[in-house]
């Protein structure tokens, strides 16, 4: 039996039909719990395009995909239960480079990225924050 979808899985899979509010989905993500697999005493994470991505999952049956195709040897994964503010308001910021939380990422047409810029993660952690002040909309 398939387990029910969460509330983040929901929102993004309206993202991703081109329904919902960009603005609610970052809600959720920051009020959801996410499950963030634990390597080397750290989080797990990845780089692409100049990004360090943290990945988190909404359940475990997406961080058992994961598991399937990036553990090696079976074993089980160890993992971190993060609410997704914490993730982007503590962690990010303290990585000292452009990061920012990659949702479910070994799902099939449901990963969703939320990258280091200005109402995702804090103006400190954001790689925009200067171009939103020169075009006025600085906070």
């Amino acid at each position: 039996m398939e387990q029910p979808r969460t509330a983040l899985a929901e929102r993004i899979a309206e993202r991703r039909r081109g329904l919902g509010d960009p603005r609610a989905l970052v809600g959720e993500m920051r009020r959801s719990i996410l499950l963030v697999p634990t390597a080397g005493g750290g989080l797990w994470s990845t780089r692409s395009g100049g990004v360090r991505w943290i990945c988190g999952f909404t359940d475990e049956t997406a961080l058992a995909r994961f598991a399937l195709r990036h553990a090696s040897g079976g074993r089980p994964v160890e993992y971190a239960a993060l609410r997704g503010a914490r993730i982007v308001d503590e962690v990010v910021p303290s990585l000292g480079e452009p990061a920012g939380l990659a949702v479910d990422i070994a799902t099939e047409d449901g990963s969703m990225f939320f990258p280091p810029v200005v109402g995702v993660v804090g103006d400190g952690a954001a790689v925009d924050v200067e171009a939103e002040e020169e075009h006025g909309n600085g906070r």
